[in-house]
């Protein structure tokens, strides 16, 4: 049996990686996972009595653009937070997760060629492992665009060069970035979007760690290009209340932009999406709608951001984030940091590299280990202090 190989350049993905790492190494002392994303703040009991109150919708199909009330409660959120109007009749639709529409909107928007070329996609390195598998699935060639120190963690997209440029049909952004927590100001979100009205491409942003953050809250690209006056299609703006409410498993998000790449993902979204199921997108719409409980978990978030600076400070390559879930921490050698964490100290942590690619020059993610800040408090102190002794014994 043929099976296709356009996804063969794609490693396993990241958490596979790190179970073989791992595998048959008991953990050193009691086990904390500081591996995946995931929020631990709990679920708000208000919207999962919504879930429970709506239960009989469960017996109905489910909108695939998504349920007015939700989509209004979506458009309201945007307009408080960043000060833009979206029409929720054209320019959003509701996803099962942002990941499905930042796969799904490079299959609905990449063209089978780009002045009789194969189309680029631009994705930042390291980066959120569907950017590249949504570039092969579009039959594109993907292109990497390295987020480093010496950049301030975030791409540097005009060092890619002209050729490069103008073959792409699409450039990822991340902000705040995964794994960096490094914040794209408003100014380096203008000079992407310029880029991109010069060499004709589209800027998937996204922006589902936008309500994590520590001062100033992160600008959106999509209100900085209805600001500057860009091509409304210029710009997908992604967003989730996986991390902003504390739900990853309700699946729930949203995809906004213009109303002529909008009905282009739409349409695709008719034939293959998977629609939300009407009590979520109802708890969805009181989630959007509420402030108070994104609050409180930022408040948490920012009493573990004051733990990472006062335990590790001073210790080597240490940096604390703008914004985000992760600590993206130096060591000499990442793989052998994250198996000696779990093997001598039963802390479970990524790989940098797992996240990254080498191209030309060096995997941007090598040398480095992702620490996800999710564990409550009192878990995460004692991890850090584990980190903090390991790094003592001078294996940075």
């Amino acid at each position: 049996m043929e099976f296709p190989q356009r996804f063969s350049p794609l490693p396993a993905y990241a958490f596979a990686r790190l179970r073989r790492l791992l595998h048959g190494r008991k953990p050193g002392r009691t086990p904390i996972d500081l591996s995946i994303g995931e929020p631990k703040h709990g679920f708000p009991e208000w919207a999962g009595a919504a879930i429970h109150s709506h239960s009989e919708e469960f017996g109905r199909y489910p909108s695939k653009k998504g349920d007015e009330d939700l989509l209004n409660a979506i458009s309201e959120w945007y307009q408080a937070r960043y000060g833009v109007y979206l029409d929720p009749r054209t320019e959003v639709i509701v996803l099962n997760g942002s990941r499905e529409g930042l796969f799904n909107s490079c299959l609905a928007l990449t063209p089978e060629d780009k002045l009789g070329k194969r189309p680029r996609v631009i994705i930042p390195n390291p980066f959120y492992q569907v950017y590249a598998a949504a570039a092969y699935a579009s039959g594109a060639e993907p292109i990497y665009a390295d987020a480093i120190e010496e950049n301030g963690f975030l791409p540097n997209f005009d060092a890619l060069g002209e050729d490069a440029l103008s073959s792409a049909t699409a450039a990822y952004l991340c902000s705040p970035s995964n794994p960096e927590g490094a914040v794209a100001s408003k100014e380096y979100l203008a000079a992407l979007i310029r880029l991109a009205e010069k060499f004709d491409f589209c800027v998937f942003s996204d922006e589902c760690y936008s309500e994590i953050y520590r001062d100033s809250p992160p600008p959106s690209a999509l209100a900085v290009a209805r600001e500057i006056g860009a091509d409304p299609e210029r710009v997908l703006a992604f967003n989730s209340l996986s991390k902003r409410s504390n739900s990853p498993g309700l699946r729930s998000g949203f995809v906004a932009g213009g109303p002529i790449c909008i009905g282009r993902i739409l349409q695709l979204r008719e034939y293959g999406g998977a629609p939300i199921p009407s009590p979520l997108q109802k708890a969805s719409a009181l989630l959007w709608r509420d402030e108070e409980h994104v609050e409180e978990s930022r408040n948490l978030y920012l009493e573990k951001y004051k733990l990472a600076d006062e335990i590790l400070s001073g210790v080597n390559g240490f940096r604390s984030p703008e914004a985000g879930l992760f600590l993206w921490l130096k060591f000499k050698d990442g793989e052998l940091a994250a198996s000696d964490l779990w093997a001598s100290y039963g802390l479970k942590v990524v790989p940098g590299e797992y996240f990254g690619r080498e191209t030309e020059r060096p995997n941007p993610g090598s040398g480095r280990v992702r620490v996800a800040m999710v564990a409550q408090s009192g878990q995460m102190r004692t991890g850090l202090e584990r980190i903090r002794e390991y790094c003592t014994i001078g294996r940075m």
